[in-house]
This record gives C-alpha cells, structure tokens and sequence, in this order.
C-alpha cells in the first residue's frame, strides 16, 4: 500500500521512475502510481522542484493529456499518482510496422491537440517519443510524462551535451531509456536551452517513424544517434508512396534543423493535416 492505494502489479520502470497500477481505495477507481528515483527522492532541492511543477502540471487538463492526480509519501517512497490509461503505446503499435496513413495523421492530430495546448500553458513535453503515447482501444491518444523531464532534471541550459535534459549524468544512472536520443531536437542535443520547438521536433519524428515504421534518426549508441540527429541526412524516400504532399511539407518543416526556420506552433502543422484530410491528394 501506499497511503490510500493499494498496489496491484507493476506496469513498468525507466528513468522516470517505476510505474505500478493500483487501486485508489477512497474514490474506487484505478490509477497509476509512479515512485519517483531515488536521486530525486533523496535530493531536497530536486525534490522541492518536482511538487512545484508537478503542480503546474496538475493544471493541464486536456482530453489527450493523461491527468496528473496528485502527490503522495510513504515513509522514503515519494509517488506521483497519474490517470491510468489502458490500450498500446505508440511504441508497440509501430512496432507491428508503419501505420496506415490514415490512423496516424488521426493520432498524430491528437498529439498535436495535446502538444499546443500545453504550449498555450508555457509547458513543454521534453521527452515527447513513442512510448509515451498511448493509444486506447477506442483509438483516442493520450500523451504521458507531459514536462517530467524539466520536472526530474530542471531545465540547465549548457554547451555540454551531458546537461540536456535527459542525459544528465543522475538521469543516466537511473536507467533513461537510450532510445530518446533519436527524437531530440538538435538544440536539445547540444545542451542548449529548450522551448516549444523542440517539441515540434520531436512531434516530426514521431510523425515520420509512424508513417515509415522506422526511427528518423538511429546509431549504434547514444553517440551515434545524436550525431545523426545533428548531421545525418532524413531518408524520405522511406515514406510510403501515397503520403500527401501537404504532410511531406509539415515533416519537413518540423524536421528543419534550424529551430528560427522550423514551424514555431504545432498549429501550423495541425492546419496543414487537416487539409491533407479534407483533399485527397496525388502521390509525391
């Protein structure tokens, strides 16, 4: 148990923290319990910094956000309480090969929903990736973790590429899962300061990797994947054939190293969607 929930099984672990399903004993319902790491639990200062974004969090409330519920304390343990969401991670459905062109602009619409309403809060993702999307059997997309990587490793600005925010050297010792690499934005993989174009960078990987079935940016280590972020050259020819030209313009556009060129709002590239959906159009 941990204060008023009873835990029920484990749903996973990263560098974010373990993640538990349990029952709220109070108010009847399931949610998700996520025990922060031990470097932020044991750290004051980091911990001080996480309850108070964690409340700018709780402001969020947004169809495609899933809900920050609270804080709770047991004894050392320190938890965040999420909504719990049932279905697929992103993650796991690309995994069974590129999406038909059709479902993923629907989820990535959502995503975008998601991504300009917390902009409109000043709040931004930071770690935006495919296994922090679920997608519910109904097919409605809910974005996790929204603004836990500033909340875990606050938001230093430095040129060495240690400091961005989810390589930190504490954040790595805590197990963060590798793969984020591939969807950094080049400002980001360099350590420099972060803002909502960095989000937009990320929105146009996930974008592409859904339509492809494969990752825009890879290398054999963490190394090799931020120097692909940051040099390599995107095979759009992986995109399938059909795929609008209106959303080849808004891969490009997302995907454009230089963020004072890249599209500023997630609404721009909503618009542009939304009229590949209204006119069918020919093959690139």
């Amino acid at each position: 148990r941990l204060g008023p929930y009873e835990i029920l099984s484990p749903l996973g672990a990263g560098g974010m923290g373990e993640v538990y399903r349990a029952r709220d004993a109070k108010l009847n319902r399931e949610v998700a319990i996520k025990v922060l790491p031990e470097a932020v639990a044991e750290d004051a200062e980091r911990l001080a910094r996480f309850q108070r974004e964690a409340q700018v969090l709780a402001a969020l409330n947004h169809p495609h956000i899933a809900a920050i519920y609270g804080l709770e304390k047991a004894g050392n343990v320190e938890a965040l309480v999420l909504e719990l969401v049932e279905g697929e991670t992103l993650a796991e459905k690309i995994a069974a090969g590129p999406m038909p062109i059709d479902e993923a602009l629907a989820v990535a619409r959502q995503i975008a929903d998601a991504l300009e309403a917390a902009h409109e809060k000043g709040i931004v993702h930071r770690d935006l990736k495919p296994a922090n999307v679920k997608v519910t059997p109904e097919g409605k997309v809910k974005v996790l973790d929204f603004g836990l990587a500033k909340a875990l490793t606050g938001d230093r600005s430095s040129p060495d590429v240690t400091h961005s925010p989810t390589l930190t050297a504490a954040a790595t010792q805590a197990g963060v899962v590798i793969g984020t690499a591939a969807y950094m934005s080049p400002e980001q993989a360099r350590g420099k300061a972060v803002d909502k174009r960095a989000d937009i960078w990320a929105f146009g990987a996930v974008l592409y990797e859904m339509l492809s079935g494969r990752k825009a940016f890879e290398g054999e280590t963490v190394s090799d994947t931020l120097a692909a972020v940051l040099r390599a050259d995107i095979d759009w020819a992986a995109l399938p054939r059909e795929t609008p030209s209106s959303v080849r313009r808004v891969l490009r556009r997302c995907l454009d190293r230089d963020p004072k060129t890249r599209f500023r709002d997630v609404a721009d590239a909503r618009i542009e969607m939304d009229a590949a959906a209204e006119v069918p159009a020919p093959a690139a």
